[in-house]
């Protein structure tokens, strides 16, 4: 991403140059630095009217609104933008040979230039990862080498700005099939156990029973749910009320949970089970670990511009390093779980790196694993 804003810079740092020549060429008598400045300033402006249509990636739509801008950036009598198939946006006055030129422009995989009355046509390649996608064509009364090598820029520039449109699909697709996999990694044997303890109370207490099933149904209805990225912290603790109500069935006395929730923070937007995992680690690696015997605590406090969520038990702990590990591992790994691991990795492609877990524990000291979570939510992935 970097190189293609270097990439980017250079491209539109080459047309500022170009329509400081074409405002010497029209005989503006402007002072030489005020030129320069009025260029590089529209040459930026135009580009970043642009751009966000062109993330968008290309279609009808993003070309139709980036074109008009393209034209005026490069100042010729026309421009167009065509896929490898169709025309998709054009302005100004273009000539029916558009997708003959187009055509020639993708065979040859390269910039042409058609010479034409009473407008000739320079023509360049459009490529996303190598691959060409269309062509940027301008139309102009006077083709100069200035203006090929300004075209030529100009598309490497739409290039890169598909290239990061591309990114962005690329980063959306591996969250939404991340997602998709989170859901399917509720453990097998929290199902398994929850339905075996729930089935135990059927003939000794069938109120009892009915209710753990009421709450599993409710669980399963939440976690497994088509839902967006982002959901609240309120129906983030209901699910962990929840899981833990069955859990603590199974358990008995032996499990002792509690929360404490600032209730403030209740609105505030967080990422879709990213606290359930969490409480599911302390009761499998820390109150296992001891028999099957302790307790696990949830705080929800406010801190200003974010909810700071501690989870703790006072189970087994574990080795610092063993902590590591589980953060480094693939979330993706079979038998892996919603492990701390995959909560780790979403609070940082989310939030940025200073977002993921703190884990803090030792051998036979319990573990606590803290998180922040800030109060205004970005983009849905």
């Amino acid at each position: 991403m970097l190189t293609t804003a270097c990439v980017a810079l250079s491209c539109l740092a080459f047309v500022a140059g170009h329509l400081l020549a074409r405002v010497r060429w029209r005989g503006h008598a402007l002072p030489e630095g005020r030129c320069k400045d009025e260029a590089t300033y529209t040459a930026l402006h135009i580009a970043a009217m642009a751009a966000p249509a062109l993330r968008a990636g290309l279609n009808r739509d993003s070309a139709r609104k980036a074109v008009r801008h393209l034209r005026a950036l490069l100042g010729t009598h026309a421009v167009a933008i065509t896929s490898t198939e169709a025309a998709l946006a054009w302005d100004g006055p273009c000539t029916d040979d558009v997708l003959t030129y187009a055509r020639a422009a993708l065979s040859a995989g390269r910039a042409q230039v058609f010479a034409g009355e009473p407008h000739g046509a320079v023509v360049v390649p459009l490529t996303v990862d190598g691959t060409v996608v269309g062509v940027l064509a301008a139309f102009d009364d006077q083709i100069s080498a200035a203006l090929v090598r300004t075209v030529t820029e100009v598309a490497s520039w739409v290039s890169g700005q598909l290239e990061l449109a591309e990114l962005d699909a690329s980063r959306r697709r591996a969250l939404e099939a991340e997602m998709r996999a989170l859901r399917a990694q509720i453990s097998p044997h929290f199902v398994y156990n929850a339905l075996t303890t729930i089935a135990s109370f059927v003939r000794t207490n069938p109120k009892r029973a009915r209710e753990l099933l009421l709450d599993f149904a409710d669980f399963s209805r939440y976690a497994l749910r088509r839902a967006h990225d982002f959901t609240t912290l309120a129906d983030e603790l209901t699910c962990v009320d929840r899981y833990l109500l069955l859990e603590r069935a199974r358990f008995g006395d032996k499990l002792r949970f509690s929360m404490q929730v600032a209730p403030e923070v209740l609105p505030v937007p967080v990422p879709f089970l990213c606290l359930q995992p969490l409480v599911e680690n302390a009761i499998k690696h820390g109150i296992r670990g001891r028999g099957g015997t302790g307790e696990v605590r949830v705080v929800v406090r406010d801190a200003g511009p974010e909810a700071h969520i501690t989870v703790e038990d006072d189970g087994a702990g574990m080795d610092p390093e063993c902590a590591r590990r589980m953060l480094d591992e693939d979330p993706a790994r079979e038998g892996s779980g919603i492990g701390l691991a995959n909560v780790d990795l979403r609070m940082r492609q989310i939030y940025g790196d200073g977002y993921g877990l703190v884990v803090e524990t030792a051998l036979g000291a319990g573990t606590k694993v803290r998180l922040r979570v800030p109060k205004t939510q970005l983009s849905s992935l």
